[in-house]
């Protein structure tokens, strides 16, 4: 073979255009794991046919082949923007996905290469997809998904055990809890019980514990979504897994189906560049709709610390209808946390306004960390003592200075859309809460 490659070289000292034949030489070297040679031939017969899509696909395999990824990459994006690319492009692709954990993707780009060419069949692919068979399609049964779903809840937990938030109660008492209390009354006007709202807000504020008390306001039962019960490796089966999880909160009405970090799955389409993406959203889109199934008594509940990431679909009647802002708690209910924080903790004579006022921007998160922190100090005094020690305003009030608030850097970042991405008004209360007049 070495003799070969000599020939083939010797042959294009005297015909260096000859394409068939640097071609050839580029193929012979890859063949036998020759591929940084080959590289150099691709980027030679590249000079003489710049726009050659077959060269450019032997480019980037080669590149891959010398662990190149990074290159590889971008002349397999461009690759994929041409009319048609060659079907060995989406196994390429597939194999650069995986190298960056993008699974699902990858999986889809596998079963595009398969349905252009049955023969592309890749070992190493399968099996790092766990392809099923070799029509690359997945046998998915029930019991698929029954172990990745959450169980569910009945929170004992309600509205008292919430500190503050009394704008945003009021908004979902009118919302959810009043239609499960006189259901006739909406039922005479025609209007389903159940609907959606979105909280969003700076981390910490308790998003998610606000839901979860709003199931235990309304007893009714309440299932968490996450991203991670969603998202599969195999293609349709994340739709699967969200239809499912509508399924189960239907089975249970009343119900609350609290999706944290929806942003994560009804991220903008305009910013997807993959299909598997997009038919999740329009999946979740349908399921919010009940366009087979009715959605009436479940109250959809969603969460996230970037709206302006979400699909505007997603804020159409009938689905998130109602975004509510979750600040930061203000010095009332920040007292009232402190003081269910505490509760059942020894304390002595704790004034909590003074520890309110000098907590101001402070998230709900931030303030268990005060409360963990000083039970931490007390508990290593004790042991010194050998008797528990009370918790004071001094001790809390020590530990305040050793952390800033986390909310700051998220109002950087929200205050730059509500000034500059605001055409709808949709973040109005984020400049009424930083006293900026727009």
């Amino acid at each position: 073979m070495n003799d070969a490659i000599k020939n083939l070289r010797e042959a294009l000292k005297i015909s260096p255009d000859n394409m068939p034949l640097r071609m050839l030489l580029a193929e012979t070297l890859m063949n036998h794991f020759q591929y940084a040679d080959a590289e150099e031939e691709y980027k030679s017969a590249l000079t003489i046919a710049p726009s050659d899509v077959k060269i450019k696909l032997g480019l980037a395999t080669a590149c891959y082949r010398q662990q190149k990824f990074s290159i590889a990459g971008v002349i397999v994006e461009e690759l994929l923007h041409t009319p048609a690319p060659p079907p060995f492009t989406y196994v390429l692709h597939a194999h650069l996905l995986i190298k960056e954990n993008k699974i699902m993707l990858a999986s889809e780009e596998y079963r595009k290469a398969l349905s252009l060419d049955a023969s592309l069949h890749d070992d190493d692919l399968e099996e790092a997809l766990k392809v099923r068979n070799t029509a690359g399609e997945e046998i998915v049964s029930e019991e698929d998904f029954d172990d990745s779903i959450n169980s569910i809840e009945r929170p004992k937990i309600n509205f008292d055990d919430v500190g503050g938030m009394q704008k945003v109660k009021e908004e979902i008492n009118i919302k959810i809890i009043l239609p499960l209390q006189h259901p006739e009354l909406y039922k005479a006007y025609g209007k389903s019980i159940g609907g959606g709202i979105l909280l969003y807000g700076p981390p910490g504020c308790g998003k998610t514990l606000l839901a979860r008390a709003t199931a235990g306001q309304v007893k009714s039962s309440f299932i968490t979504v996450g991203i991670s019960d969603i998202l599969d490796m195999y293609i349709g089966s994340s739709e699967q897994r969200l239809h499912q999880m509508f399924e189960m909160a239907r089975d249970q009405t009343p119900c609350v189906l609290f999706f944290d970090e929806v942003d994560a799955l009804g991220a903008s389409r305009s910013d997807m560049r993959h299909s598997a993406g997009r038919h999740l959203i329009n999946q979740f889109l349908n399921e919010m709709d009940g366009a087979v199934n009715s959605n009436d008594g479940i109250l959809i509940l969603g969460a996230t610390n970037a709206p302006w990431h979400l699909d505007a679909a997603f804020r159409r009647p009938g689905r998130f209808d109602r975004i509510l802002f979750v600040p930061p708690p203000d010095d009332i209910a920040r007292e009232e946390i402190l003081k269910v924080m505490l509760q059942g903790k020894p304390i002595s004579d704790i004034d909590y306004n003074a520890i309110a006022k000098k907590t101001k921007e402070f998230s709900g998160a931030d303030l268990k960390a005060i409360v963990d922190m000083t039970i931490e100090d007390k508990l290593r005094e004790s042991f010194t003592k050998g008797i528990p020690s009370p918790i004071g305003t001094n001790d809390l009030l020590k530990v305040l200075k050793q952390i800033n608030p986390s909310t700051k850097e998220w109002f950087v970042s929200a205050r730059n859309y509500a000034l500059y991405a605001n055409e709808s008004g949709l973040y109005n209360e984020i400049l009424e809460y930083l006293g900026i007049k727009k």
